[in-house]
């Protein structure tokens, strides 16, 4: 089995796959530079290349024996306008620009909009953004099958450019029918969490899980206002959150989106679900071997915040440097939680424990790792969500989630400070025991008199059942077992 150093890092890297890592050796690359979990975009590619890209990363689960999370990133519903006579065409700032159900191609004054839904919803005063909002308008009036518009941001628009709604909620829902046909691949092909685009309300969660089953977890993108203003109710039904500062900043205005995201992450981070910060965060890397110093404050920003992941998407997927900005990535993380104010800062955000007794016992593994010295936290579990409360509590030292579930292995490989191991289940307390001795000592987080904080259930192998708190230390004879 090769060497591989244990990750002692907290937050988690995502990386975005694509041409630039396509081969399984840049994948591995990837993998050996940081990066703990893959997002496969299917907006881009073919199943095929999917399928080869989903086993490449589970060929490196079993040369490294370390569970790897894999997302894939659904599309959701795109507007766009139609065509134009030439290609494209120029609107003057200030100019009338009109919206119309009429099938002819398009000029400076006029377009199809081939969505009849936006019609029955848009109004007076509202806007209507093309092209990642590059082209502002603002609509006039809206009847007989035509949105009038003032262009109050003119420029050039060509064929089947997107557009965006962000002051009403559109009908219609998150999946169509290439993200069926996509959710079921990945499904099939044992994904563990799905990344549900253009979420506008609850429905459009509870529509994906019913389609999904007991398979997989869900991932709820943010990036429209309509679901910011449902944001309890979302995180509350999805398994994580992403934070997708991308389209968010299309749809708000800049300066809203930093507060903003701040909110989003402290809102599911109360939750104890894991919060991916994603979009644009190093993405001068594209093309050049170096990130701006602003890029790099961007990055830091997110991890002492507290977020879960962040997350790397053309840099990686089609940029000239992906395993280079993965090792930045990296680079950025590892030197902020160095940093003397770190814990204080991720712990700014109170999350009292719930008046439970599995909150009770993850707050004391927090308060045990604070007040003595030891050196990892393991976690038995069977669904994750033990381990999901300790992360919460952001403790000083890592978390090993011990767990029989393959699956809940790697669903929590996007959890703070989470290490999954996926073991046997254990029968007894002293099998507990020798078990946290013994994958402590294998991955790394032990050695002679090191001290470990178990967190378990008793009966064992019960879901539901924390009950557990005790303390071990490694002896030498335990050591040397170990190695021979």
């Amino acid at each position: 089995m090769p060497k591989l150093d244990p990750r002692d890092r907290k937050v988690k890297i995502l990386a975005t796959t694509g041409p630039a890592c396509s081969d399984s050796e840049m994948l591995r690359r990837l993998f050996l530079a940081g990066a703990d979990a893959f997002r496969v975009n299917m907006s881009h590619g073919e199943h095929e290349v999917h399928a080869r890209t989903i086993a490449n990363i589970r060929a490196l689960e079993k040369e490294f024996h370390r569970p790897i999370a894999i997302l894939a990133d659904l599309q959701g519903p795109k507007l766009r306008v139609g065509t134009f006579k030439d290609g494209r065409a120029t609107i003057p700032h200030g100019a009338t620009f009109i919206f119309d159900r009429q099938g002819e191609p398009g000029d400076a004054t006029r377009v199809e909009l081939p969505h009849p839904e936006i019609f029955h919803v848009v109004e007076e005063g509202q806007r209507l953004l093309v092209n990642d909002g590059k082209i502002r308008l603002r609509v006039k009036s809206v009847s007989n099958g035509q949105i009038t518009c003032k262009a109050e941001v003119g420029g050039v628009i060509s064929d089947r450019k997107g557009v965006n709604v962000p002051d009403a909620e559109i009908p219609i829902p998150a999946l169509t029918d290439k993200d069926r046909r996509d959710l079921s691949f990945a499904m099939d092909h044992g994904v563990d969490w799905i990344g549900l685009s253009f979420v506008q309300r609850p429905d459009d969660i509870a529509e994906a899980r019913k389609l999904m089953g007991p398979r997989g977890a869900l991932c709820a993108k943010i990036e429209k206002p309509q679901a910011v203003r449902r944001l309890g109710e979302i995180i509350e039904l999805a398994d994580g959150i992403m934070v997708a500062r991308g389209d968010l900043g299309v749809e708000l205005e800049p300066q809203e989106v930093p507060p903003l995201q701040k909110k989003i992450v402290n809102a599911t981070r109360l939750t104890g679900k894991p919060v991916i910060v994603a979009t644009q965060m190093l993405e001068s890397m594209i093309e050049s071997p170096a990130p701006t110093r602003a890029e790099v404050s961007d990055v830091a920003n997110a991890v002492y915040d507290g977020a879960d992941v962040v997350m790397l998407s053309a840099e990686t997927a089609a940029g000239d440097w992906p395993e280079e900005a993965v090792m930045m990535m990296d680079s950025i993380a590892r030197q902020v939680e160095k940093d003397e104010g770190y814990k204080s800062r991720v712990r700014m955000l109170d999350t009292p424990p719930d008046p439970t007794l599995a909150d009770a016992l993850a707050h004391a593994c927090m308060t045990i790792a604070d007040t003595v010295k030891i050196n990892a936290i393991a976690v038995f579990t069977s669904s994750g969500s033990s381990a999901r409360r300790v992360a919460r509590e952001r403790p000083a030292v890592p978390v090993m989630v011990m767990t029989p579930s393959v699956q809940v292995a790697r669903r929590v490989a996007l959890l703070w400070g989470g290490h999954p191991v996926a073991t046997k289940d254990i029968g007894s307390f002293e099998e507990m025991i020798a078990k946290g001795k013994r994958m402590a000592l294998r991955h790394g987080f032990a050695e002679e008199g090191t001290r470990i904080a178990m967190l378990a259930g008793v009966p064992f192998g019960q879901a539901g059942a924390t009950n557990l708190v005790h303390v071990v230390t490694v002896q030498g004879d335990e050591l040397e077992n170990y190695k021979g």
